[in-house]
């Protein structure tokens, strides 16, 4: 479910900072100041105290009003999934904070802050969501997502302070599979539900940018080797969970893979509304032909893999 909730907030996060870009096309809205401009750097944090404020009341509403409140309370969920949920918490924490910092790159605030408040900004809206859990007897807190989300944000905080670039960039792929219809009501009835629930579609990447690692090579800037993880089986959180469908749940495996990738804000471009473009979209990695090892012990190719 946290997978679920971090994910409306990066579509949310994303869709109001556009609304306040829209009312300005021009080019030089769009390009970062070079100092601190007063006025952006309250429109950012003024928005996005409201989106967070908005959307964990709004999320109280959708998940928890309908279940009784209880005492704070941890779970230990860390066996579920095979541990794809906690991948989606390492992606979203990452890209939340890196919004959260390009936004404050964009109102002009110095590297030093734009580090200290708005990489911070996945970890503390995750963090929150993590205390509605808590409270909720249906869930519970979850010690293995403050780690994953945790973990995201520090990829991000690290690079900024090894390389001052992102080399290595969390991204995210999705392909349909059959096993939403056995149960629709958890991994969803239609494709936007099924994005973000079916866990069996999901595949999360290690997108790493070659020529940042070899500054001399004859390598394109925007070549990428990426790195994915996904799963396959799963209807239920835990293989011993009984389905009211199936008689027992399939085999359930995890799967490794290796792909090409291209890092879109290496792609040169004068233009600030298309760095901005593409640093939203650099978000999901590029279908490419892919290598697939499945428990390790067997290889497939695939032409172009999503």
């Amino acid at each position: 479910m946290g997978r679920v909730k971090s994910l409306i907030f990066l579509v949310l996060f994303w869709c109001v900072s556009q609304s306040g870009f829209s009312q300005n096309t021009s080019d030089s809205f769009f390009k970062p100041s070079d100092s601190l401009n007063h006025k952006r750097q309250n429109a950012v944090v003024i928005s996005e105290a409201v989106l967070a404020t908005g959307t964990l009341i709004a999320l109280n509403q959708a998940w928890y009003a309908e279940y009784p409140k209880s005492d704070f309370h941890f779970i230990n969920d860390n066996s579920e999934w095979l541990q794809m949920d906690k991948a989606g918490h390492v992606y979203s924490s990452y890209h939340l904070g890196r919004f959260g910092a390009e936004m404050l790159q964009w109102s002009g605030a110095n590297k030093k802050n734009q580090i200290l408040y708005g990489a911070g900004l996945g970890f503390a809206f995750l963090t929150a969501v993590e205390v509605l859990d808590g409270h909720s007897s249906q869930w519970g807190a979850s010690m293995g997502d403050v780690l994953a989300n945790a973990s995201g944000t520090a990829i991000y905080v690290s690079q900024e302070l090894i390389w001052r670039e992102q080399r290595i960039t969390p991204k995210f792929s999705f392909h349909t599979t059959k096993y939403a219809s056995y149960r629709p009501e958890v991994l969803g009835s239609s494709l936007a539900e099924n994005i973000l629930k079916d866990y069996n579609g999901q595949t999360y990447w290690l997108s790493i940018n070659l020529q940042s690692f070899a500054k001399d090579s004859k390598i394109p800037k925007w070549l990428n080797l990426a790195f994915g993880y996904g799963a396959d089986g799963m209807i239920t959180g835990n293989k011993e969970e009984n389905t009211p469908i199936l008689a027992s749940n399939p085999q359930r495996f995890r799967q490794f893979y290796l792909s090409l990738d291209v890092d879109l804000t290496k792609i040169k471009t004068k233009s600030h509304f298309l760095k901005t473009v593409f640093s939203v979209l650099n978000t999901v990695k590029i279908p490419a032909p892919t290598i697939e090892f499945v428990r390790f012990n067997d290889i497939k190719y695939h032409f172009i893999y999503f």
